[in-house]
């Protein structure tokens, strides 16, 4: 198997990964092009004993830990210096395995692999992360999703977190009347809509006036991971596990109002 075709479709996920981890979209994209890097010119090689996915986040790991300083310094831009801050209330390695395991859906084995510990250290750093998170202030959610059951489960989970559902809109046009009547602290939004209107174009319509984190639970992940323009920095793919959303809702709050998502 050729190095791209072990690589290549498993992009999106690890510049997902390095966008949530750093907060930043540039950011993260910096530490995936040194990865890469590493990789082509045979500074660092794929472990054949992982599966190519977590041998290539393993690399992504080594390159951080070695270049992590100078790209945060190079691609940090406007309000870096908020993010360190914030992320100082984390440890760099509670974040990560809480990260790998709950969004990207490594066992906590694999993620041990990853960022090279033993078991025992990532389920403590789990544990760890979640309890930091879990100290945010609560905060009132817009929900934009059409369909009843897969809404009430998503709103479940937000007030199981502490949160507020201030409604839940299954129209563009509900949900961006709904952020103007009471400004939602996060959206969590679906591309697909009840009229066949788009969540991409709602969540625009809300951040042209606010500056509120967005995550996108979706079936159709594709249409957001091109590489092709600014992308959302919390994606999670139907069907999805509860600790994933939960996981991703304390991420989202964790990194506001660094992280400014465009779409």
């Amino acid at each position: 198997m050729s190095l791209s075709t072990k690589v290549t479709p498993h992009l999106p996920y690890i510049r997902r990964y390095a966008r949530a981890l750093t907060g930043d979209q540039a950011t993260g994209d910096a530490y995936v092009r040194a990865c890469l890097e590493a990789v082509a010119s045979g500074g660092q090689a794929l472990d054949d004993a992982l599966p190519p996915r977590a041998a290539l986040y393993r690399v992504f790991h080594v390159v951080w830990e070695s270049t992590g300083a100078k790209l945060e310094a190079r691609d940090g831009g406007e309000g870096a210096v908020t993010a360190r801050e914030r992320l100082l209330r984390i440890s760099p390695r509670s974040r990560q395995a809480f990260l790998l395991t709950a969004v990207e859906g490594f066992t906590p084995v694999e993620a041990a692999r990853i960022l090279g510990v033993n078991f025992e250290a990532v389920e403590d750093l789990i544990a760890e992360a979640q309890a930091d998170i879990d100290a945010e202030l609560a905060t009132d959610v817009l929900i934009i999703e059409d369909e009843p059951v897969i809404a009430a489960d998503i709103a479940g989970l937000v007030r199981e977190l502490g949160h507020h559902v201030t409604q839940i809109a299954s129209t563009r046009i509900e949900a961006t009347e709904a952020a103007r009547l009471e400004a939602p602290g996060l959206v969590l939004a679906d591309i697909q809509l009840a009229d066949g209107s788009s969540g991409i174009d709602a969540v625009r319509d809300i951040l042209s006036d606010l500056d509120t984190p967005v995550i996108f639970i979706t079936a159709f992940p594709e249409r957001l991971l091109t590489g092709e323009r600014p992308e959302p920095t919390f994606l999670i793919t139907k069907p999805f596990q509860p600790e994933t959303v939960k996981a991703a809702i304390g991420q989202a709050l964790f990194f506001h109002p660094r992280n400014r998502l465009s779409v």
